[in-house]
């Protein structure tokens, strides 16, 4: 193996400058026995680099070759198989596993401990050494000597080592300084020997005669050691010295040590005591402001203020970890809620005072108020109130229960205050609107109520008295039991128009005044919010402020903004009925004043809406307007429904129907009050309605008419109704104006040709005749071969009617026509124009006929065009 060993090294390994460390004989397991050699070397240049390099012997000579090499790096695993019993198999992991087995356990052993060694000395890399025997893995070099490691190891390692170039060149110098050292080596072993026993006996006379100076040595260093033992005794005597200055210095610096930490006690404890007294202490002023302070004048106020706040101060102070356990900040914080109870239990009561004088001081300027319709102005009493607005934010975070009560009697004092105000100034409003007190008793208005309780027949009756002296009233109507839009003054309802804005710019200050005072006085947010509405339900006494509140709760945004609207529904809850009695009254007095109603409301809820779609004042509108809106919706139905009751009389002409006249009057009077106004699509609705009423039933009473043709009744008041649309010109009405027009024009055109049938009525029937002829498809130029329509029949029709009759029959139209039209449309001479021409266009078509049927015999009518032309006009101007 050794031979093998220095082979390998010369031919392979020291070519690449590398050193061959140890050496086994494997073959691969479980295959056919081809036996090679795992090797293991480093390089001999730095950084040296450990390898296991696998060398075979070449197949075409006795020489090796390197197959494979692997960093030691590269190994993690070497797995002995059995560290006890002797197994020559083992197992190397490096990228993959690689089974060996050696020729003989001993140099498995070898070789693994030679990489072991290698590891520990080059990589210190964790390398698993599995079923390997610790005895083979212990270092032979002990840890901590810093010695040369490389020849050591290497002398374990490897037997051989090869000299290096200085030993070389000694050798060489000696050998040449012998010349019988390379012919005769006995010679030369022997000249070495004598040299080497010179040498030695030179190195023994040295040691002889350095002995002397050895014993001079020797007593030097008893000498020094006496000298050492003088100099510890006396440092332990020195020792012994200090030891009782280091008792006494300890004893000084515990002293120090507690003098400080006594001093830091003492200004910490000061430090508290200053914090106590600085946050706690409240000043006599303060003290006596709460306890005896002016609640009724300004300063007093002010002082009594500033005292509340300096007292929330002191209470809400944040006490330091063990302060609460005091005895003194106990007291101290018990006095603070005394004072607050008794001065909140003050504020309490004499706010309530305040707020039942006010009523009483308020109710004294009610009869100046009585006969003029204005509400009284409270913002003289707000202004004294809001003095006290600090004060009930300090009585709201910290006496919840005493704010609650106190907001609970403002409304209910404030209630009742405004309950008669606005009652009074309702009854007065109505008053205004019937024009006596006498009149408001027969609309039934009972004392300061208002409430209505009038019967439709009383207001009838009142109805025709008051406005008998300007204007009357139709049979037709009178027959229907109610009133028209047509019977009453403009003036009247301009006076009810201008009541109505006057109640309701009225109130609109009076709730946005009051609902600024309740946010400022009682501290409520006013922020918009979600839009919400307050039902009747919700309980406006009870559960208003009934909520559990700690010292100190704030509402949020939203539940304040509810609080808000809740106190004014209460505060306020009869404007809502005696709006909507004075709604019913002045829809009683004239149901077209619910379109003056309509329009005032809208506007004043869209401007509430704008400020704040949430408010009181914005919800209890909106919900007035609802009932406006159902007035108006139910005098549009009574106007259709009276449409369709209407009942003409059977021996007079028809005319203008009343509906189609009271129409126009609706259109006008709606179109001069929703000029510019926001609900401008209710009023379109309602013309669609009530439009389509008016052609269903001019139509229905055109059908029943005995004594006026049909088509007069329709041609008259569609023609009525065109002119009012042109006039008005309402735009979502263009399809039924254009659809008036055609009605219109078709009817009199079909009056026009049924009319101008009588005059010439053989001469008609003679010339039908001879069409109908034609159409069975006899020639025109055969029909004179006809018998019943020879020449000779036609000349006998023809001098039937001489110009003179013609004109007497024109005359008898002319009167008839003039029967059946009414004089208010004025449509006598269109309708007579149109005769005239289709007369002409008759006639024209009759000698149309002669020439085609009759041709060359000279047979004419014995009156001309321009005969028909001059009979027309005189007619005309005869009547």
């Amino acid at each position: 193996m050794t031979a093998i060993k220095h082979a390998l090294q010369r031919d392979i390994f020291t070519p690449n400058d590398e050193r061959l460390l140890s050496i086994v004989n494997v073959c691969k397991a479980g295959k056919k026995k081809k036996n090679c050699f795992l090797c293991a070397t480093v390089t001999t240049e730095r950084p040296v680099q450990v390898k296991v390099v696998k060398v075979k012997k070449s197949d075409k000579g006795d020489f090796y070759k390197r197959q494979i090499a692997w960093a030691l790096r590269d190994l993690a695993v070497v797995d002995a198989k059995d560290a006890i019993k002797e197994n020559p198999e083992f197992d190397l992991h490096f990228e993959k596993i690689y089974k060996w087995v050696a020729s003989s356990t001993a140099e498995k052993n070898a070789f693994i401990s030679c990489i072991w060694k290698l590891n520990q000395r080059y990589l210190r890399k964790k390398i698993d050494f599995v079923n390997v025997s610790s005895q083979l893995l212990e270092e032979s070099v002990p840890s901590g000597e810093n010695q040369s490691v490389t020849g050591g190891d290497e002398e374990v390692v490897d037997e051989y080592q090869e000299l290096n170039a200085r030993e070389e060149q000694d050798i060489e110098i000696m050998m040449e300084g012998c010349e019988c050292a390379i012919s005769n080596a006995e010679a030369f072993a022997e000249k070495l020997s004598r040299e080497l026993q010179v040498l030695d006996g030179a190195n023994i006379q040295s040691i002889m005669a350095s002995e002397k100076q050895v014993n001079i040595l020797m007593k030097l260093l008893d000498e020094a050691l006496k000298e050492v033992d003088q100099i510890e005794f006396k440092l332990s005597s020195y020792e012994e010295m200090l030891q009782s200055v280091k008792e006494q210095m300890n004893q000084i610096s515990e002293s120090n040590h507690l003098i400080h930490l006594s001093n830091t006690n003492n200004v910490k404890l000061l430090s508290e005591i200053e914090f106590l007294v600085n946050h706690m202490d409240l000043a006599k002023g303060h003290i006596k402001a709460l306890q005896e302070g002016d609640l009724a004048s300004s300063r007093g106020i002010e002082a009594c203020t500033n005292a509340a706040d300096a007292l929330l101060q002191c209470m809400n102070v944040a006490l330091r970890p063990g302060h609460d356990m005091l005895l003194a900040v106990k007291q101290q914080q018990q006095r603070f809620s005394d004072l607050r109870e008794h001065f909140a239990r003050r504020l309490a009561s004499h706010l309530n005072n305040v707020f039942v004088q006010q009523g009483h001081d308020q109710s004294s300027t009610l009869a100046q108020h009585s006969v003029e319709l204005t509400l009284p102005n409270h913002h003289p009493f707000h202004r004294d109130l809001l003095r006290y607005a600090k004060l009930m934010e300090w009585l709201k975070s910290t006496d919840y229960g005493k704010y609650e009560g106190l907001t609970k009697n403002y409304m209910d004092y404030l209630s009742r205050l405004y309950e008669r105000e606005i009652k009074d100034f309702f009854e007065v409003a109505k008053i205004k609107m019937t024009g006596t007190t006498k009149e408001s008793k027969k609309f039934g208005l009972h004392g300061s109520s208002g409430k209505l309780t009038g019967s439709t027949s009383s207001l009838n009756k009142l109805s025709v008295q008051s406005s008998g002296n300007r204007r009357s009233q139709s049979s037709s109507l009178l027959d229907m039991g109610n009133m028209s839009a047509s019977d009453l003054d403009v003036a009247d309802r301009t006076k009810f128009d201008k009541i109505f804005e006057q109640v309701l710019s009225e109130l609109e200050p009076l709730c946005l005044a009051e609902q600024d005072f309740i946010s400022k006085f009682f501290k409520l947010q006013q922020h918009p919010s979600m839009p919400g509405t307050v039902t009747e339900a919700d309980d406006l006494d009870g559960g208003l402020l009934s909520r559990q509140h700690n010292s100190g709760t704030t509402l949020p945004v939203s539940s304040e903004k509810d609080m808000i609207r809740q106190m004014m529904t209460k505060i306020f809850r009869c404007i809502e009925p005696e709006l909507n009695n004075l709604i019913a009254l002045g829809d009683k007095i004239d149901s077209f004043n619910s379109l003056y109603m309509l329009v005032k409301m809208s506007h004043h809820v869209w401007t509430a809406q704008n400020v704040d779609p949430a408010s009181f004042l914005s919800t209890t509108l909106g919900n007035v307007l609802v009932t406006v809106k159902r007035n108006f919706d139910k005098c549009i139905s009574n106007q259709i429904r009276q449409m369709e009751e209407v009942k003409i009389s059977k021996k007079s002409k028809v005319g203008i129907l009343p509906f189609v006249a009271e129409f126009e009057e609706f259109a006008g009077l709606a179109e001069s009050i929703f000029k510019n106004a926001e609900r401008r699509g209710d009023l379109d609705k309602a013309y669609t309605k009530l439009i389509r009423g008016v052609f269903v039933n001019v139509e229905k009473v055109a059908n029943e008419s005995q004594k006026t043709p049909r088509d007069v009744v329709m041609m008259e008041n569609f023609h009525h109704i065109f002119a009012t649309l042109s006039r008005l010109k309402i735009s979502c009405l263009e399809a039924e104006k254009k659809e008036a027009k055609q009605k219109y024009t078709d009817h009199l055109q079909s009056y026009v040709i049924y009319s101008l049938g009588q005059p010439l009525e053989k001469l008609n029937h003679f010339f039908e005749g001879v069409e109908a002829r034609v159409a069975q498809g006899v020639r025109e130029e055969e029909v004179s071969y006809q018998l019943a329509f020879n020449k000779q029949e036609l000349r006998k029709v023809i001098k039937e009617y001489p110009g003179k009759e013609v004109k007497k029959g024109l005359d008898n139209l002319y009167k008839k026509v003039d029967k059946h039209l009414c004089e208010e449309e004025n449509l006598l001479q269109v309708v007579w124009h149109s005769m005239q021409d289709e007369f002409i266009r008759q006639y024209k078509h009759f000698e149309g006929l002669i020439a085609r049927c009759y041709p060359g015999s000279g047979v004419t009518m014995e009156f001309t065009i321009q005969d028909i032309l001059d009979y027309c006009s005189s007619i005309a101007q005869s009547h």
